[in-house]
């Protein structure tokens, strides 16, 4: 089972590949490139070099192959509960609260409300980082030391006080 904070952002069912193209930028600096390969396609989608027609497409071919199998697993994964919407799989996000509705989780609640109340655990764990005594002391002072000069400032420069 899946479940997700009724403010959470579920779904993003898609598969993205990015970069940039310098060659434009590259030559109104005047640097050249100097690549040297082992390999037909060994400098595949080189941001530095113009981009290839045949790659392109290649890699679109291979970005929709592996969407494909996202979609699968998905699919697979929900069963019945997964509701037939064709915006399920374009890279949308929903709410935990539209999610649910869709099929895509099986239910609301926080970590905590799923550890007690889901999986039934008897002692939960709180791993969030802390800040220690000293950390408390250190930043208790900065503000001290910050006020204090904030009221030296106003005060030395006649401006309304600081409270």
């Amino acid at each position: 089972e899946i479940y997700a904070d009724k403010a959470s952002l579920v779904g993003s069912i898609g598969v993205i590949s990015s970069s940039f193209g310098f060659t434009s930028a590259m030559e109104k600096v005047g640097i050249e490139r100097r690549v040297m390969t082992a390999g037909k396609n060994k400098a595949f989608l080189d941001p530095f070099q113009p981009l290839k027609e045949d790659e392109k497409q290649f890699w679109e071919n291979s970005l929709a192959i592996i969407h494909a199998q996202f979609i699968d697993e998905v699919k697979k994964g929900r069963g019945d509960r997964l509701k037939d919407s064709p915006d399920n799989f374009t890279g949308l996000i929903w709410t935990g609260e539209q999610a649910l509705d869709k099929g895509l989780i099986d239910g609301l609640g926080s970590p905590g409300y799923v550890a007690r109340e889901v999986v039934k655990a008897e002692d939960i764990v709180d791993y969030s980082v802390k800040p220690s005594p000293l950390d408390e002391l250190i930043k208790e002072f900065g503000v001290s030391t910050g006020t204090a000069l904030a009221k030296h400032i106003t005060a030395s420069m006649n401006l309304p006080s600081i409270r």
